[in-house]
């Protein structure tokens, strides 16, 4: 499908993620990652801080509000916990939690798994994974607005964790 990959290796399209437990049957698989260089745990207190905001491109996805440049100190994830806020409201809720390593949430129909992976060379790679339950006639669409603000997203907590 096109961009159903961005940034990602054949062998981590391979991996088992959370959300294909969730959603065996997708009608849309999405990939993206990127490697920052920052250490794992660095890595996934940006990831686990999702649930507060978007992180992509604010003016669309929280109402303008800028997504917040700092730590907010806030507990680990949990099971059940609203996930992604747009100005203030919850947009979906977490799903699986393996701390220090995957988040899993779903989201406006979706599915997604944030995955945290150090590398031999000391940085991350930080993976997303990106699942459809239904909608086979949408998931193109899907699909293509996901890559866009997916990778915003992506990068955003790349600068954010090597800062």
């Amino acid at each position: 499908m096109i961009g159903d990959r961005w940034g990602v290796t054949d062998e981590e399209t391979g991996l088992r993620f959370g959300c294909d437990a969730v959603v065996p049957r997708p009608v849309l698989e999405a990939w993206r990652g990127v490697t920052v260089a920052a250490p794992a745990d660095r890595v996934w207190t940006w990831v686990a801080q999702v649930r507060a905001a978007p992180y992509s491109y604010d003016w669309v996805d929280n109402r303008g509000h800028r997504s917040p440049r700092r730590l907010l100190g806030l507990d680990p994830p949990v099971v059940g916990e609203p996930f992604s806020r747009s100005g203030g409201r919850p947009l979906g809720r977490i799903l699986a939690v393996d701390p220090g390593h995957e988040l899993t949430a779903r989201i406006l129909g979706g599915v997604m798994s944030y995955r945290v992976r150090s590398t031999p060379d000391g940085s991350t790679r930080l993976l997303l994974k990106v699942v459809l339950e239904r909608g086979r006639l949408l998931a193109p669409f899907v699909c293509v607005g996901d890559l866009v603000m997916a990778r915003r997203q992506l990068l955003t907590l790349k600068a954010l964790a090597e800062a």
